[in-house]
Order: structure tokens, then sequence, then C-alpha cells
């Protein structure tokens, strides 16, 4: 981190047994069981998690761009994000698609807020250059 950086937020979270265990913040405010995507038992699995955090945090950064266009966000607006888990010669990789729908916003206004979210969003920093992703507006 640079010396002009500073730290808004750090999560804390403790996880055991892998795909089959638990995790748990240190807040306890998250205090999930995790299974194996498409397997037995009642927990959420990481690209569950993955899919929840990106597009709550694209509409964050969505809002943000709204504000600074002067353009109000529609009430029903809704991200549908998915995380495909993929193997390919022995080794494990992701791709991700975020859905965005706004009914009733203008096409090229929606696109706008939609390709600034993707530049500011931490998530879509993070997953620039390292895994597929397509950021479709609906």
């Amino acid at each position: 981190m640079n010396a002009q950086a500073k730290s808004l937020y750090t999560a804390k979270v403790r996880t055991t047994g892998g795909r089959e265990g638990t995790s748990r913040s240190s807040d306890g405010r998250l205090d999930i069981r995790l299974s194996t995507p498409g397997g037995p038992g009642s927990g959420t699995n990481p690209e569950q998690l993955f899919a929840a955090g990106w597009s709550a945090c694209f509409e964050g950064a969505m809002a943000i761009a709204a504000r600074k266009m002067n353009v109000a966000l529609p009430a029903n607006l809704t991200i549908d994000a998915e995380v495909d888990l993929n193997v390919a010669d022995g080794a494990y990789f992701l791709i991700a698609r975020l859905n965005v729908s706004m009914p009733g916003l203008d096409h090229d206004i929606a696109r706008a807020l939609v390709d600034a979210a993707h530049q500011t969003c931490p998530y879509s920093k993070a997953t620039r250059g390292n895994i597929e992703v397509e950021i479709n507006l609906i």
C-alpha cells in the first residue's frame, strides 16, 4: 500500500474445514456453513459468496457514478451475478458475469453507469486481467 492510501475497513474471517467447513467473521456478523458447489450439504460456497460480494459492491459503485452524473438509479435495479468454477488440464479457474438491469433508464445512460462502475468497483479491479469477465446490460 502506498503512503497516501488509507485503509477504510479490514474484513477478518476465519475458515476451517475448507469447502466442507465453516467461516466466521471476527465480529460474528458472518457465521456460515460451507458446502461444495452442487454437492450435498446445506452451506453456501465461495463462488456464491464472491458473486454476492461483487454484485453488492458493483451496485455501490453504480450509485457513486449516478451521483456524479446527476442520475437517479431506478428503485428496481438488479444485478444477477454468475460465477463459474471451471477446470481445464487439472487447473481450476473462474469465469464471471454481471447481468445488470435498470428498467426505465435510457440505455446510453445505463451503459455509462455500468462502464463507470466497472472502472471503480474494487472487485472489478481485482478481476481485471485475472479472470474472464462479462458485464452485461439487460
